[in-house]
């Protein structure tokens, strides 16, 4: 397009609300979508809707623990099928070390079971 076009193709200026009501409203609701989709972002990095429509299988694979051992290599503790594996990884290979025992009991647990049951909490 020809700059003449395109000055004539622009709304007239005239034509506008000279108030700023209308810019004013749309300055509103773009701020408005920005601060839902920042909620929405940040809602989603907490992991609030990880679990929303999902149930947790049995047999599901959960990573309860991993040590990073320097440059892209770690030690991995994984669930699988009740059984707990202690894995290696590196960038070219994934190796089963060894599979351990139970899971250790939590501190709630060991707290329990050392002081006794919490007066008014179900047990």
């Amino acid at each position: 397009m020809t700059p003449m076009a395109l000055a004539s193709w622009a709304p007239d200026p005239a034509a506008w609300p000279s108030d700023g009501s209308s810019l004013v409203r749309s300055v509103m609701a773009l701020a408005i979508v920005f601060g839902l989709l920042a909620l929405l972002v940040w809602l989603l990095r907490r992991g609030t809707f990880a679990g929303v429509g999902l149930r947790k299988r049995p047999g599901a694979i959960a990573v309860e623990t991993a040590v990073p051992l320097g440059e892209r290599r770690s030690l991995v503790v994984v669930s699988v099928e009740g059984r707990r594996l202690l894995l290696g990884i590196s960038p070219v290979q994934v190796s089963l070390l060894t599979e351990l025992t139970a899971a250790p009991p939590t501190f709630e647990d060991s707290l329990t079971r050392s002081v006794g049951p919490v007066p008014g909490r179900p047990s």
